[in-house]
């Protein structure tokens, strides 16, 4: 495999900035398409092992086919074809298996990922400077819904914890200062699916990495909580209150997504429909009259497009977080010095799919292409591995080395 020629940045370069604007969302699909249309011209697509990519390309395809399949059997398609332009953001992942390919250039996407949540999250803390972080004004940077800001540096708080988590870039200060500015903006953006979603992540990280660090892991986050203003403390405490007005809505709507899937099983209601259904399932002490999601993405698949569609993004989701755990413990026991890439891209995407169960994070745009992107790491560390090896094997040391940059 050849090192990048120049021709491959006309593809490189729009990818990896479609992905570094996130926080302006017309930016980010301007420049997805330039690398749509470069894309032709610019990549090497027969030199890509796509047949190593079966096991991603599958359930990404059924999933398009199903949400398609969904819209024209919606009960009302014409409002259902607004959702048809996911399909488009599904281009990152296609994308990222022809422009990640060389490990250099993706390192460099990941860092300026990180980098770019570490701005944000200094836009969101002007914003609590300037008099926001209570409930009624959060803090939310650029983005229009505080739950976008957290859901963006969720993932990329994984991916720099894994980083730190390793020799090779723990030495980094920049990469510390980031870590606590992002840290502080998630817990200040008050979105308590975010905070159980990054306990969670880290716990596995640690027990993967260090295990030793979980013995402060509780003792951290108790000491965090206590030195926060009250507004966070009574946050973090309604998380297990029964009588949180919040929370008893989220069950409300649990129930009314059942009964939606029940009437609609296989292809559901249809995209979009959620919100003009949900006063017809909706239970009579809901707090709510009408809500625009149901708060759960899986529970939001299912309702709109079907058990079906559930399954294809389960099975993608499920299948990533497979390859990732096995590409981390495999790095981890050789030694590797990649293992920060699969352990980031591993707890990131763990964090997103487990913030799922509390926010409907998969349909939100800006979240759910931060989110594609990370589910593209693992098969582009994978395959530049199986390469890696084979050449090897082949006793080509040229190959060897020219498959690591390419």
């Amino acid at each position: 495999m050849s090192a990048p020629t120049d021709r491959s940045r006309w593809l490189y370069w729009p990818y990896v900035l479609h992905l570094w604007t996130i926080f302006g969302l017309a930016i980010s699909n301007t420049l997805l398409g330039v690398a749509v249309l470069a894309a032709p011209f610019a990549a090497r697509w027969r030199q890509v092992p796509w047949e190593r990519h079966r096991s991603l390309l599958t359930p990404l395809a059924l999933y398009a086919l199903f949400l398609v399949t969904s819209i024209v059997t919606s009960s009302d398609p014409r409002v259902s074809w607004e959702a048809s332009g996911e399909i488009f953001s599904l281009a990152t992942v296609v994308l990222g298996l022809v422009a990640l390919r060389d490990e250099k250039r993706l390192r460099l996407a990941v860092d300026g990922l990180v980098a770019t949540a570490a701005l944000l999250s200094v836009w969101g803390l002007a914003q609590f400077l300037d008099g926001a972080g209570g409930l009624e004004w959060r803090i939310r940077g650029p983005f229009s819904h505080y739950m976008t800001f957290a859901g963006v540096l969720l993932m990329a708080d994984l991916i720099l914890v894994a980083q730190l988590a390793s020799r090779r870039h723990g030495r980094w200060a920049w990469r510390w200062l980031a870590l606590v500015a992002i840290n502080a903006a998630l817990v200040g953006s008050l979105t308590r699916s975010a905070w159980v979603a990054l306990i969670f992540a880290l716990t596995v990280l640690f027990l993967i990495k260090a295990p030793r660090f979980l013995l402060v892991l509780a003792p951290a986050a108790l000491a965090i909580l206590l030195v926060s203003p009250d507004a966070v403390r009574e946050r973090a405490v309604s998380i297990f209150s029964l009588r949180n007005v919040t929370n008893y809505d989220r069950l409300c709507m649990v129930e009314a997504g059942l009964h939606m899937v029940a009437e609609r099983p296989l292809l559901g209601h249809g995209p979009q429909m959620v919100a003009s259904k949900y006063p017809l399932y909706r239970h009579p002490t809901a707090p709510r009259l009408t809500v625009e999601h149901l708060h759960n993405s899986y529970l939001q698949l299912a309702a709109e497009r079907g058990l079906l569609s559930l399954a294809a993004f389960l099975w993608l989701i499920g299948g990533t977080l497979v390859v990732g755990l096995r590409g981390v413990k495999r790095e981890l026991h050789e030694g590797g010095w990649r293992s920060e890439l699969w352990l980031g891209a591993f707890t990131a995407l763990l964090a997103f799919s487990f913030a799922g169960l509390f926010e409907d994070n998969w349909q939100d745009t800006e979240v759910q292409r931060v989110a594609l992107f990370v589910i593209t790491l693992p098969y582009c560390l994978r395959a530049g591995r199986q390469s890696a090896t084979g050449d090897a094997g082949d006793g080509s040391r040229r190959a060897t080395i020219e498959t690591e940059a390419g």
